[in-house]
C-alpha cells in the first residue's frame, strides 16, 4: 500500500494463529488500580443508580414500553408457566419431595428473582441438576420423613446465603478455574444418573436411591421379575410424544409452541388415560395440598456442616449454568449484565423460598431458552409465571392427583436428554486432547464413584493443568522476519533469522516464584544449545554474549521472579554474557526499578523495541571480534549519549533497510531510550 509520503510498505500477511506475546499494551490491572476504578464509580454514583443497583427490575420498569413489550411478556410468560407446573412437580420427584414443594420452588423464587435479578429472561425454580444434587445429599436420611424435608429447605437457605455472600464480594470470579469441559462430563454423567434413577416409574417396581450407575444398574436387574407392562407402555409413549414435540419446536419456527406445550401435553395425556380406564397397576402422584406456602423458618440448624459442600456444589452449578445463561441472553437482547449482581439476586431468591418451604433454585436452560424464544422482553414474564403457578396451588391441585408417575418421569427424562453432550465430547477430542482427558475423567468418576467424587476429581485435575501451565510457561526464542524489523517465534515463524552471538528469549507469562526456576533452566539450555532450525545472519562468533529478553507479554513480576534475575545476571556475568531488557510493561518495569535489578543490569541496556537491542548488541559482538577479545565482558553502550555510535547505528540499519522486501525510500533510525539518563 502507499502512504501519504508515496512510500511503498510492505504489509506481513497474517500466517499463523498464534498471537502470544505479540501485544505490546501495557497491563494496567493491579489490585491498587481496581480498587481506584471502584472508587471512582461510587463517587460518580447517583442516587437512580443505587436504585438499579439493589433493585435491578428498576432498570426495565422506567423504560417499560407497554404498546411494544406487554404482549409479548404475557405470551412468554404464560408458556413458560404452563410449563413450568408439570416441570416443578417432576423435579421436585427426583429431589425425594413430594410434588408441592416442586411447586413451591417454583413460586416465591420467581417474584423475588425478577426484583432483584438483572436478567430480563432467566426462568428460574426448580432444575434437574440441583435436584439431583439434593436427592445425592440426603440419601442416607428416610425420604418420607419430615426431616427430609427440613434439610432440603434448610439446604436452600444456605445456598442462598452464600450465593449473595460470593455476589457481594465479587467472587463469582472463582468460578473460572472449572473448565467447560469439566463442567459437560458432569453434566453428560449426571444426566446419566438422573434417567437411570426415573426407571423405576417406567418399570413398576422400586430401585435403590444413589448417584453411582452401578448400583442404579443392578437394582435394575434384580428386580426385573416385578417388571410390569402397563407404565413402562404409557411412560415410553409419553416420552416419544414429548421428544417428537421437542424436535419439531426446535427445527420449524411456526410450531415453536410445541417445545413449550410437551410437558402439559405429557400430564393431559396421562391424567385422561387414568381418568378413563382407571389402570391399578399405574401409580400416581396422591393427594397435593391446596392453597399458598406458609411463611416458617428452616429448622434443623444442627445438620449445618454436613450441608456445607452441597451447598458449596450447587452455588457452583448456579454460577456456570444460570450466570452463563443470564449473560448470554443478555448479550442477545442487547443489555448489560453483571455475573455479581445476578448471583446476588438468585442468593436473595433463595433465601426468601426457604421461607416458603422451597428446596434450592436456579435459573434452567431450556425455560429460558423457551422464555426468550417466545419474545420476553422484562421480567414481567417471570411475574406471569408466578401467577400461574400461584393459580395452580390454589385452584388446580385436585386434578394433579390422578397425574401418572410415570408421565412425571417422562418430564424429567426428556428434560435430560438435553444435557448428555457427546457432541462436546467429540469436538474437544478433535481440538484439545487435555480437554477431552478433562471430560473423560469427570464423566466416568461421576458415574462410577458418584457426584461429590467426580466433582472434586474434575476440578482437581482442571486445576492441576492450570499449575502446570503456570509453572512451565511458555517460552520462545525470536528470530527476526525478513525484511522487517519484526520479531516472532522461530518455530512457528522459520523463514526468521537469529543472529551469532544473540538469543532474543520471549517469556510469555507472569514471573512468580512458582515458574522461575523452570524459566532459569530453559534460559540456560538456550545458553548451552540455541536452536539451529532457522538461518543465522552476524560476526561469526562460537558463543553466546548476549541475552536479550522480551518482556512484553509479562504482566507481573514478584520478588521471588526478581531475585532469580538477579542470580541469573550474577551467573552471566561470571560467564561474560550481558542481559538485556525489552519492553517491560509499566508495572514490572517499576517492579525491576524498585528492586535494584534496573540498576544492577544497567540502565543502558533497557530498551523499547527488541530490534533497538539487537542494533546494540551486533555492534557490541562486532566491537568485540575487530579487538580480538572475545571473552572480555561487553562495553556498556552509549547509544543515547553518544552521536558517533548513533551514526554508526544508523549506517548499519540503513544496511538492514536496503533489502528490496523493505519500504522504499528515507527512513530514519530513533532509538527511544526506555529509561532517561540524569
Amino acid at each position: 500500500m502507499r502512504t501519504p509520503t508515496n512510500r511503498t510498505v510492505k504489509v506481513i500477511p497474517f500466517q499463523h494463529s498464534y498471537t502470544g506475546g505479540d501485544s505490546t499494551t501495557p497491563a494496567t490491572s493491579s489490585s491498587s488500580s481496581s480498587m481506584s476504578r471502584w472508587s471512582a464509580k461510587l463517587n460518580r454514583m447517583k442516587m437512580i443508580d443505587w436504585v438499579e443497583l439493589f433493585l435491578p427490575c428498576s432498570r426495565w420498569i422506567r423504560t417499560y414500553n407497554w404498546r411494544e413489550y406487554l404482549q409479548p411478556d404475557l405470551v412468554s410468560g404464560v408458556t413458560v408457566g404452563i410449563m413450568l407446573v408439570p416441570q416443578s412437580m417432576s423435579y421436585a420427584k427426583l429431589a425425594g419431595l413430594q410434588p408441592i414443594y416442586g411447586l413451591y420452588t417454583g413460586l416465591v423464587p420467581i417474584f423475588v428473582y425478577c426484583i432483584f435479578g438483572s436478567s430480563r429472561q432467566l426462568a428460574v425454580g426448580p432444575v434437574a441438576l440441583v435436584s439431583l444434587l439434593v436427592s445425592n445429599v440426603l440419601g442416607n436420611v428416610d425420604s418420607s420423613g419430615e426431616l427430609y424435608t427440613e434439610l432440603a429447605i434448610l439446604l436452600s437457605l444456605m445456598v442462598g446465603i452464600l450465593e449473595c455472600t460470593m455476589g457481594l464480594l465479587r467472587l463469582g470470579w472463582l468460578i473460572r478455574f472449572i473448565s467447560h469441559s469439566v463442567i459437560s462430563g458432569f453434566t453428560t454423567a449426571s444426566a446419566i444418573v438422573i434417567a437411570l434413577s426415573q426407571a423405576k416409574y417406567f418399570l413398576g417396581y422400586s430401585i435403590v436411591r444413589s448417584s453411582e450407575i452401578i448400583p442404579l444398574v443392578k437394582s435394575i436387574i434384580s428386580g426385573a421379575d416385578k417388571f410390569s407392562w402397563p407404565p413402562f407402555v404409557m411412560g415410553l409413549t409419553i416420552l416419544a410424544i414429548m421428544l417428537t414435540m421437542k424436535q419439531l419446536g426446535k427445527t420449524r419456527k411456526n410450531l415453536r409452541f410445541l417445545r413449550a406445550g410437551g410437558p402439559l401435553t405429557a400430564v393431559v395425556l396421562g391424567t385422561t388415560f387414568v381418568k378413563i380406564f382407571h389402570p391399578s397397576s399405574i401409580s400416581l402422584v396422591g393427594d397435593i395440598p391446596q392453597g399458598l406456602p406458609s411463611f416458617s423458618i428452616p429448622k434443623e440448624f444442627t445438620y449445618v456442616k454436613s450441608l456445607i459442600p452441597t451447598t458449596f456444589l450447587i452455588t457452583g452449578v448456579a454460577i456456570l449454568e444460570s450466570v452463563g445463561i443470564a449473560k448470554a441472553l443478555a448479550a442477545k437482547n442487547g443489555y448489560e449484565l453483571d455475573s455479581n449482581q445476578e448471583l446476588f439476586g438468585l442468593g436473595v431468591a433463595n433465601i426468601f423460598g426457604s421461607f416458603f418451604s422451597a428446596y434450592p433454585a436456579t435459573g434452567s436452560f431450556s425455560r429460558s431458552a423457551v422464555n426468550n424464544e417466545s419474545g420476553a422482553k422484562t421480567g414481567l414474564s417471570g411475574f406471569v409465571m408466578g401467577i400461574i403457578i400461584c393459580s395452580a396451588l390454589l385452584f388446580m391441585t385436585p386434578l394433579f392427583e390422578f397425574i401418572p408417575q410415570c408421565a412425571l418421569a417422562a418430564i424429567v427424562v426428556s428434560a435430560v436428554i438435553g444435557l448428555v453432550d457427546y457432541e462436546e465430547a467429540i469436538f474437544l477430542w478433535r481440538v484439545d486432547k487435555k480437554d477431552f482427558f478433562l471430560w473423560t475423567v469427570t464423566s466416568t468418576t461421576t458415574l462410577f464413584f458418584g457426584i461429590e467424587i467426580g466433582v472434586l476429581v474434575g476440578v482437581g485435575f482442571s486445576l492441576a493443568f492450570v499449575i502446570h501451565e503456570s509453572a512451565n510457561p511458555h517460552i520462545a526464542v525470536l528470530g527476526r522476519l525478513p525484511g522487517t524489523t519484526v520479531y516472532r517465534n522461530i518455530q512457528q515463524y522459520p523463514e526468521a533469522y537469529t543472529y551469532n552471538g544473540i538469543v532474543i528469549v520471549r517469556i510469555d507469562a507472569p514471573l512468580y516464584f512458582a515458574n522461575t526456576s523452570f524459566i532459569k533452566d530453559r534460559l540456560r539450555e538456550y545458553e548451552i544449545a540455541v536452536d539451529q532450525s532457522g538461518s543465522r545472519r552476524g560476526p561469526e562468533v562460537e558463543r553466546i554474549y548476549f541475552l536479550i529478553l522480551e518482556m512484553a507479554p509479562v504482566t507481573y513480576a514478584d520478588s521471588s521472579a526478581v531475585q532469580a534475575l538477579k542470580e541469573l545476571y550474577q551467573e552471566y556475568k561470571s560467564r561474560n554474557i550481558q542481559i538485556a531488557i525489552a519492553n517491560p510493561n509499566g508495572d514490572v518495569l517499576e517492579t525491576l526499578a524498585r528492586s535494584g535489578f534496573i540498576d544492577l543490569v544497567g540502565r543502558e541496556w533497557c530498551f523499547v523495541r527488541v530490534h533497538d537491542a539487537v542494533q546494540v548488541c551486533l555492534q557490541n559482538v562486532e566491537t568485540l571480534i575487530s579487538t580480538g577479545l572475545p571473552n572480555k565482558t561487553p562495553p556498556k553502550p552509549s547509544i543515547h549519549n553518544s552521536s558517533s555510535f548513533i551514526q554508526r547505528l544508523k549506517q548499519k540499519r540503513k544496511q538492514d533497510l536496503s533489502s528490496d522486501d523493505m519500504e522504499s525510500g528515507e527512513t530514519q533510525l530513533t532509538l527511544e531510550p526506555l529509561l532517561p539518563h540524569k
